[in-house]
């Protein structure tokens, strides 16, 4: 099992055609084991900046997702909820130290797919093939959803709801075909600005207001804040925690940005800057929100100020909810599209066939995306079951494994103090995401069973207002 073992001689056999730049990558440092040498005219992949890349992590990670985060603190408590952030950012942000690690021992890898084959040969490939694009395309539909509620919002349900859903994937084809994460930087700095402008926006708006809209509005009316909350469940506590690390688990596609980076080195210090400004958004908007909302959360959360400021922070934020199935679709689409003209000519050149394959692949993943968010009528739960699942799966145990693959042949050499705490973190990440993935899936079901009980679910296609609007 250790970094030397057949899967990774393969592995490189397979993604490495070039024997001398394969026993020495460096020996030409125009040369990248995956995209091959850069030739005049073709397209050029690794064009990103270390700044730029900061912005495509963070535009992989926040969302309006973020504004989960208050009903974390409200199931668990202020201190809980706020560890739990803080725990998981944490977490997350090893597991990103590990993808820049395992890229830099493995440069063939693009994307999880390779990850796969290194730790589990062809049968961890194909598995880890289906899981990241399925789980990109669960993201990419969960953001048509969002993104038809905000035009929901804006218009006071003006039309079809799925009229917006067309609108979102027609969008999002236009966008995520562009080729290369660079020029995807170029829009992804619009998508950050006006997300985190909206996220102000609520902020300052729920700290201002004489009450949150969902509160009596005459009348003494009482909050119901507390630093612990005693008449919580462990599900209720690990549906937060599956909550908290579903809005992490962008993770596995910074292999993608390291991938194109034009200066691999100063991939961790992209990374660092990313998860500091994630954590500390999170906690912010979460703190802020649930102390001056309390119990009276409006869902989704854009709505505790009121109509007007949803109106608005929805408004200033669909640039930003466009952005975000952008990145979704394009990571998760270049993984299939490297996979199927790898070691081929048409991979970096501009014929017919590169582009036939790659509007072709974004197109596919689009189109399922539009019919998930669509037919599937309790959409919303099953993203919280995927990223319980396969999100849990690729952003702390596969990225666990990766870390403990690559140290494992110094069991029988190295029995210093500091290998094993190299190897702690890893057996943590494996062991907590297997049980966060057993909870977060048992609560995700429950979800699933409630909201059929309670009539809450709406039919496939439907053009009903999805917004709360009043």
């Amino acid at each position: 099992m250790g970094a030397s073992s057949e899967y990774e001689k393969d592995a490189t056999a397979a993604y490495v055609t070039d024997a001398s730049l394969r026993s020495n990558p460096d020996q030409d440092p125009e040369y990248d084991a995956v995209f091959g040498k850069y030739e005049e005219g073709q397209v050029n992949y690794k064009s990103v900046g270390w700044i730029k890349a900061t912005v495509i992590m963070l535009k992989t990670i926040i969302a309006l997702g973020v504004l989960a985060m208050p009903t974390v603190l409200s199931a668990t408590g202020g201190v809980p909820g706020s560890l739990i952030i803080l725990v998981v950012g944490l977490l997350t942000t090893y597991s990103g130290h590990v993808v820049g690690q395992f890229k830099r021992n493995h440069p063939e890898v693009y994307s999880m797919d390779t990850v796969g084959y290194i730790l589990a040969g062809r049968w961890g490939q194909e598995a880890f093939s289906i899981a990241y694009p399925l789980f990109m395309i669960f993201l990419s539909g969960s953001g048509f959803v969002a993104i038809s509620i905000a035009f929901n919002a804006i218009t006071t349900h003006a039309t079809c709801t799925v009229v917006w859903v067309v609108i979102a994937a027609v969008g999002t084809f236009a966008l995520a075909s562009i080729q290369t994460l660079n020029k995807v930087g170029i829009v992804s700095w619009i998508g950050f600005i006006s997300v985190m402008a909206a996220i102000m926006i609520i902020t300052v708006a729920v700290g201002i207001q004489d009450r949150p809209v969902t509160a009596p509005q005459v009348g003494p009316w009482d909050k119901n804040i507390s630093a612990f909350n005693s008449e919580g469940t462990l599900l209720g506590a690990m549906a937060a925690v599956s909550t908290v690390v579903f809005s992490y688990s962008g993770t596995p596609a910074f292999f993608n940005v390291i991938g194109e980076m034009r200066q691999p080195k100063f991939y961790n210090r992209a990374l660092y800057i990313c998860q500091t400004i994630v954590t500390a958004t999170y906690l912010t908007i979460g703190i802020v929100v649930y102390y001056y909302c309390g119990q009276y959360l409006a869902n989704p959360a854009l709505g505790s100020a009121g109509v007007m400021v949803k109106k608005v922070a929805y408004g200033i934020a669909l640039p930003g909810l466009f952005v975000s199935v952008t990145i979704y679709t394009h990571v998760g689409a270049k993984m299939i599209f490297v996979r199927l003209l790898r070691n081929s000519e048409h991979l970096t050149a501009h014929s017919f066939t590169h582009w036939a394959v790659w509007l072709g692949v974004v197109a596919s993943c689009v189109t399922i995306s539009f019919i998930l968010a669509e037919a599937i009528p309790f959409f919303g739960a099953l993203t919280s079951l995927i990223g319980a699942t396969l999100g849990t799966f690729m952003c702390m145990i596969a990225c666990g494994w990766m870390h403990f693959f690559d140290n494992w042949h110094r069991r029988h050499t190295d029995k210093s103090l500091h290998y094993r705490a190299t190897i702690a973190p890893d057996i943590f990440l494996i062991v907590s995401g297997c049980f966060i993935v057993v909870t977060g899936t048992w609560a995700a079901a429950l979800s699933i069973r409630d909201s059929y009980a309670t009539g809450s679910i709406n039919s496939p296609f439907s053009c009903a207002d999805n917004s709360g609007s009043t």
